[in-house]
């Protein structure tokens, strides 16, 4: 029997704000254990939490962004479950009034637009960690997380596959970067997922029993999670078992999953409205005002880069990766005026030498207008593609301009055509018998003709010229 995947995904993104969701609490990261905790985060008796503004605009702009209805009235509640790190015995989250419903995700995966619905997009608060000692065999709380404002993003049931997935939570983390609510640092916790999958026979339209795998935070753990679960469950459909519903873990180290405790449902958190908080009013003046100061994203960069600038939606892709890469290309056209070979420096030299020496953007050598001036370098035929590697890496090693390189190394391109016709003919008067053969048909002597006069300028003359010029001396001492 064949089955259909039918995957759902819960993206908690962790918001770039200075304080926590409920109060004055710092939400940085990387603090000493419990050096960012209060009588709020304590939970202690008569500690009243108090929103913070910014939490729920940014919930608007992520909204916005996802093609969302954004609720004029919608409030808190109170999710109870009992873990060391939850200090209170419940989570302030959002139920069955969040703040954004019935939005969209849009992606490209191997060159094809996928789109993923949105059941809702609602705001709460992180827990704590536990952090365990295997030394003492005891486990240690830290609470500097907990109260560090969340938003979960909640997909439809509508990925197939592991490579979908990972598909779809890029777009979702290039959005909240693009939008500049969260750094979506998975190795450090701000965005992570939680996967809800299950199985059904080909053609069947009721879902499955479903499992779901906690706390994935990497695009890799993901696919891998995704694509043992898938393995599991459907040995045990061909072997006419059930799919037992339960919340799962991922051990990276042996790429499986295991059980880590009976799937809840709704009714087992008893969620009710939270006393402590108001609801929260979002005033249409308020949902147009954010949309005014809303960023480009990466759907109008890419659809610019395509129709106005002539790039293929594959490079258009890869530019609008992060919102740094294509405010860096355009600098880079704005500096040189040529979009195509603006799009081959950035993508490809430039690119590659930030990855292979492991540096981000921001921290990288070569400004965007000194890449500008070396492509009109090359266009102006100051010096050869060749040659412009060369600079490049020098520009790359040491931070200097391309025209100071150029100059410092005597490296500007020979293309004065009476000087390049007077070394060609010192070559042909040089070499007699090849001469001969290249005058009577041997097109392999040209390529030789060319290595010398290259040679003779120390790689310097321009090569385009040079075979023009080759063809011009000899077409005239064909005809003499």
């Amino acid at each position: 029997m064949e089955f259909e995947t039918v995957i759902g995904l819960e993206v908690h993104v962790q918001l770039s704000t200075k304080s926590k969701i409920f109060c004055n609490a710092s939400a940085a990261y990387g603090g000493e254990p419990n050096e960012y905790i209060d009588p709020v985060t304590l939970g202690l008796p008569g500690a009243l939490p108090v929103g913070n503004k910014k939490v729920v605009e940014y919930a608007i702009m992520m909204g916005l962004a996802t093609h969302c209805e954004i609720r004029r009235f919608n409030r808190f509640a109170r999710k109870h479950y009992f873990y060391p790190d939850l200090p209170k015995g419940y989570q302030i989250s959002q139920f069955d009034e969040p703040i954004c419903e019935r939005g969209h995700v849009d992606f490209y995966m191997d060159g094809t637009k996928r789109t993923v619905g949105l059941k809702r997009i609602h705001m709460e608060e992180d827990a704590g960690k536990n952090l365990h000692d295997s030394r003492t065999s005891s486990s240690l709380v830290d609470l500097n997380r907990a109260g560090v404002p969340l938003l979960e993003v909640v997909s439809e049931p509508e990925i197939h596959s592991p490579a979908e997935a990972a598909a779809y939570l890029k777009a979702v983390r290039q959005l909240v970067r693009y939008l500049g609510i969260s750094d979506g640092n998975m190795e450090e916790g701000s965005l992570r997922c939680d996967a809800n999958i299950s199985l059904r026979p080909v053609g069947e339209l009721k879902f499955g029993t479903r499992t779901e795998i906690k706390n994935l935070n990497s695009f890799k753990f993901v696919e891998r999670a995704l694509e043992y679960e898938i393995a599991r469950q459907s040995a045990i459909l061909k072997a006419g078992n059930k799919v037992v519903q339960e919340t799962l873990l991922f051990d990276s180290e042996n790429g499986s999953t295991r059980p880590m405790r009976s799937k809840e449902e709704s009714a087992d958190y008893r969620y009710f409205p939270d006393p402590d908080l108001p609801p929260v009013v979002v005033e249409e003046s308020w949902v147009q005002e954010v949309k005014g100061r809303l960023p480009r994203l990466p759907a109008e960069w890419a659809t610019e880069l395509v129709n106005e600038y002539g790039l293929s939606l594959y490079d258009a892709t890869v530019l609008t990766t992060e919102r740094a890469f294509v405010e860096f290309y355009h600098q880079v056209v704005a500096s040189c005026g040529n979009a195509k070979a603006a799009c081959n420096w950035v993508t490809s030299e430039f690119f590659g030498a930030l990855n292979k020496a492991g540096l981000e953007l921001e921290n990288s050598p070569v400004k965007a207008t000194d890449l500008g001036e070396l492509i009109k370098l090359v266009e102006n035929d100051t010096i050869s593609g060749k040659m412009a590697k060369s600079v490049f890496e020098e520009m790359f090693a040491t931070g200097k301009a391309p025209g100071v390189i150029v100059e410092e190394k005597g490296l500007k391109q020979l293309s004065n055509d009476d000087e390049i016709l007077t070394i060609v003919r010192k070559e042909f008067d040089s070499n007699p018998t090849q001469l001969a053969g290249y005058l009577g048909g041997n097109e392999r002597l040209h390529g030789f003709f060319v290595g010398q006069v290259m040679k003779s300028t120390g790689g310097s003359a321009n090569p385009k010229k040079v075979n023009d010029l080759i063809r011009q001396e000899a077409a005239a001492r064909k005809g003499a």
